[in-house]
């Protein structure tokens, strides 16, 4: 009878993620990503495609502002003090849901007369790929300190340095876009071992499309920037695998570990607020182990984009860096995918974990866990009439297609949110 049961309580665990697209569509000569290069030629007109770029992602690099830089100096904690008014607004969302909805939402329209709202802004979920935030914290944290007082050193960095995947990058199904200019043809396909690309190129990779194999990969390098310092740019791919194979696994994983969340410590997020405790790929544990699990909270990524917006996640340029490689240009999902947004361009990162017990006989699917059902949502938006806000929205209601639902939740706020402009 116990072994029917164990056959029958088949357990599913998906982390799910939907191709998407980021980083303005003109950055290709500041970057060298070369997916950026085909969108240019899309909106030239010179290349045909059948999709539709919406209106909001038609932004210039240079385009993009931080929009509390003037506010540098003030401490996050008088962004987070709750407005009545506004808060009331939002609780009628949920109102006669459970808790399984946590939320903060910062309208910073005006900023001199900011408003705040939350919801279960404590409670701590799963982050899945809102944790690669983090990674691109580190990727910035390392990179000013190896070129502490010249960022445009820093961008060579990360446009020339070309590192290969090995094992880092696999068992992840999810594809990448490779982009051949001269051919002018796309493949998407998955991250395979011989894999090479520049540092720009698999940030762009964690983040355009979430791949997980690409977030073990730049996670490495930042790993690597700490160990090695300023040898890290001439660092050889000898030196490399000779120091993941002779350096203890439980250093590597100490200063793994450290590297993509001291940067969050610094930013006074406490670990039970944000925190990343495993590599995103099975690859990556050839070499390093898991370290005190991960959790997100709404009110720790909410601490993370207003100093995002102030410029002080690592220094102004960072910031601004990071922020044009959330910017999503190609097909929205989820929370960004609200016709409400169509207009608006949206600073994004999405992610999810669902899980399925089939012998329960219940009605379960992709983003309907009726075990786990994580779904992360965080999110900058401007809209051309100057309505500008923040959201951080994490979910965990079973049975429920949180895709869906966070869309719509996305047109709620964001009509609370333009009925006080007007």
């Amino acid at each position: 009878m116990k072994k029917i049961l164990l056959i029958f309580s088949i357990v599913i665990i998906c982390s799910a993620f939907t191709t998407l697209h980021y980083y303005p569509i003109d950055g290709y000569s500041h970057t060298g990503i070369k997916r950026l290069k085909r969108l240019e030629l899309i909106k030239s007109g010179e290349l045909k495609d059948v999709s539709k770029l919406p209106a909001g992602a038609m932004k210039s690099y240079l385009d993009i502002k931080l929009n509390l830089l003037p506010k540098e100096n003030d401490s996050v904690e008088c962004y987070l003090k709750v407005n009545d008014k506004f808060q009331k607004d939002i609780n009628n969302l949920f109102r006669g849901l459970d808790k399984s909805y946590s939320l903060a939402v910062l309208d910073i329209s005006d900023i001199n007369h900011v408003r705040y709202a939350q919801r279960n802004e404590k409670a701590g979920y799963q982050p899945g790929s809102v944790g690669k935030l983090a990674v691109l914290t580190g990727l910035f944290t390392q990179l000013a300190k190896i070129y502490p007082n010249d960022f445009e050193k820093r961008l060579d960095l990360l446009r020339n340095k070309s590192v290969k995947s090995g094992v880092w990058g696999l068992t992840d199904e999810h594809t990448i876009p490779i982009y051949n200019i001269e051919t002018q043809k796309l493949v998407k396909r998955q991250v395979i071992a011989s894999d090479v690309f520049t540092l720009f190129e698999w940030a762009d990779h964690m983040l355009s499309v979430s791949n997980n194999g690409a977030a073990s990969i730049v996670w490495r390098e930042v790993l690597l920037m700490e160990a090695f310092g300023d040898k890290y740019p001439n660092l050889t791919q000898e030196e490399t695998d000779a120091y993941f194979k002779n350096t203890p696994r439980k250093e590597l994983t100490d200063i793994g570990n450290d590297v993509v969340n001291l940067p969050l410590r610094n930013l006074g997020i406490t670990s039970d607020e944000w925190r990343l405790g495993s590599f995103f790929t099975k690859g990556a544990n050839t070499y390093v182990g898991d370290k005190g699990g991960s959790i997100g909270t709404t009110i720790g990524l909410m601490k993370f984009l207003v100093q995002l917006e102030q410029g002080n996640v690592v220094d102004p340029q960072s910031s601004l860096e990071m922020k044009r490689l959330m910017y999503m240009t190609d097909r929205r999902i989820r929370y960004a995918q609200s016709p409400a947004l169509k207009d608006a361009a949206v600073y994004f990162k999405s992610g999810s974990l669902y899980k399925c017990d089939r012998s329960k006989g219940e009605a379960c699917g992709k983003y309907m866990g009726n075990v786990q059902n994580f779904m992360n949502s965080v999110a900058i938006v401007e809209h051309p009439n100057n309505c500008n806000y923040m959201v951080v929205l994490m979910t965990n209601v079973l049975r429920k297609n949180s895709a869906t639902d966070h869309m719509m939740l996305a047109a709620s706020i964001d009509k609370i949110i333009q009925n006080t402009l007007n």
